[in-house]
């Protein structure tokens, strides 16, 4: 197997996951490079449905090393909640998972200081409450952050804690909140001893893995559209989604990645906040939540429906070089007469296909649809292309034609097994 990049083509919530665990059933490594406990992939096998934060998507692989990369900011009571829960259904969490001595921590200060701004309207972006960004925040300026081998050298964290503190104490209590200094370094001290044997330099690991001819999943976090540079800013995320980010957020070069598969939902969602062209209006959008079952894994917020988006998928495919598609959610669709394509946008009276980058001129942008015929009828026991019905077969060839990449896998369902593999 090729070291491929998994990446979400839209704003998130594309089933990454279930992609990354079908993957990983034939790779030797799944690295995660890039964002936060806001991730919540997903995966169902058979009736039981494990949702991943942080843990990489190929925990349920016991032939998988597992990497949390330097580019991850981590909470480390949610990462250590996660591994209990994940040993509690029976699975293992040892050698099998290794976090970058480089990865930066979230703290009590970066919850509490997201928390207040989102409960203010005039700072609310709609984040997931989870402290990425403001730990991103850290990272960029450098003086009050804090990393993994700063924890495993707990004086050093000890003295970078309170100066972060020192910072941070004056604007919480103004606001409201105080943070308690020897109960988190009471606490993070066991915490460093429980996660010491996890951590180390984790791109020597990968250099020296693909060298050895190892084949790597790396598994990306959140959307192209969500991408702190290529998104539609300032509702993104705070770290760099698309495959540059991957190379920085794990430390290899871009000579590694030999595949991008671009997860594309047959339709669209977005979480929150911003400009959405494609939106469907609120009586069909609801219709497609429900059948979709489009509520955040992290959060539990309704996501916002609409039809695919071409000129944002073009856009997604320039950045990131798409060489493969997984469509996922196909049977969504099933029950639909009629499905709309954006192939163009108007914008104040004339055509465009360029996804802009100001979000004055996007939430201008009006949709320019092709209407295709739905095929009325259930996928999702379907296993083999060609048994699909004609006109699903012409919904996905549509779409490697207006994109010019071809549809490798075909998600039907959300259980593992309601998969179409064609060409991966």
């Amino acid at each position: 197997m090729r070291n491929t990049f998994v990446v979400g083509s839209q704003w998130g919530d594309e089933s990454k996951g279930k992609s990354v665990d079908l993957l990983a059933s034939r790779a030797d490594i799944v690295a995660r490079g890039a964002g936060g406990p806001n991730a919540g992939h997903t995966i169902i096998v058979g009736k039981e449905k494990y949702v991943f934060h942080l843990l990489p998507s190929g925990m349920l692989h016991p032939h998988c090393l597992n990497i949390i990369g330097n580019g991850v900011v981590i909470g480390v009571e949610g990462l250590l909640k996660e591994m209990d829960d994940h040993v509690g259904r029976g699975f293992e969490v040892g050698a099998n998972l290794l976090i970058s001595d480089r990865a930066h921590l979230i703290l009590p200060h970066h919850l509490a200081s997201e928390n207040l701004d989102e409960d203010d309207d005039k700072w609310r972006l709609g984040t997931t409450r989870t402290g990425v960004g403001p730990a991103y925040t850290d990272k960029a300026a450098r003086v009050s952050a804090v990393r993994m081998g700063d924890l495993m050298e707990f004086d050093v964290f000890a003295d970078k804690l309170t100066r972060a503190l020192s910072r941070y104490g004056a604007s919480l209590s103004a606001r409201g909140e105080t943070i308690d200094l020897d109960d988190i370094l009471a606490r993070y001290k066991l915490y460093a001893e429980r996660l010491r044997p996890h951590v180390t330099d984790t791109s020597l690991v990968l250099h020296e893995a693909i060298a050895d001819g190892k084949s790597v999943v790396f598994e990306g976090a959140q959307g192209a559209l969500l991408d702190v540079d290529h998104g539609t800013y300032p509702y993104v995320t705070s770290s760099n989604t698309t495959v540059g980010g991957i190379c920085t957020g794990l430390g290899i070069p871009p000579t590694a990645v030999q595949e991008v598969l671009a997860v594309v939902k047959a339709y669209t969602t977005r979480v929150g906040l911003g400009p959405f062209p494609t939106e469907m209006d609120e009586e069909f959008g609801e219709r497609v939540r429900q059948i979709g079952n489009e509520f955040g894994a992290t959060t539990g917020r309704p996501r916002r429906c609409g039809w695919l988006d071409i000129v944002g998928l073009r856009y997604a495919s320039r950045i990131n070089g798409f060489t493969q598609i997984a469509l996922s959610k196909m049977d969504v669709l099933d029950t639909l007469s009629t499905i709309q394509v954006c192939v163009g946008y108007r914008l104040d009276g004339a055509e465009v296909d360029n996804f802009p980058a100001q979000l004055t001129t996007l939430s201008r942008c009006e949709p320019i649809y092709e209407q295709l015929p739905g095929w009325e009828s259930d996928t999702t026991e379907v296993r083999a292309y060609d048994d699909l019905p004609t006109n699903a077969r012409k919904y996905v060839d549509r779409v490697e034609e207006l994109l010019g990449t071809p549809v490798a896998l075909i998600s039907v369902g959300p259980e593992r097994t309601e998969s179409i593999v064609r060409a991966l």
